[in-house]
C-alpha cells in the first residue's frame, strides 16, 4: 500500500485519541516504522481490513506510550 497514505491514515488515527496535528507524537523514523508494520501485517494476511490494522498499531503504540 502507499506509504504516504498510510502515513496519513495513522496521523487520522491519532487525532481520533484527542491528539491534534501539531501533538502528534511521532517523528518521521516512528513514521516509518508504524507504516512498515501495518503494510507488514497487511501483506502477511491480505483478509485484513487497512483500517483496523492502522487503529491496531497505533492502539498498541499509545498502550506502550
Amino acid at each position: 500500500m502507499e506509504k504516504n497514505l498510510v502515513k496519513k491514515m495513522i496521523r487520522n488515527c491519532f487525532i481520533q485519541y484527542q491528539h491534534d496535528f501539531e501533538s502528534v507524537p511521532l517523528n518521521e523514523e516512528e513514521y516509518e516504522k508504524m507504516a512498515g508494520e501495518v503494510n507488514r501485517l497487511t501483506s502477511e494476511d491480505p483478509s485484513l481490513d487497512v483500517f483496523e490494522v492502522v487503529q491496531d498499531v497505533v492502539y498498541e503504540y499509545l498502550s506502550k506510550w
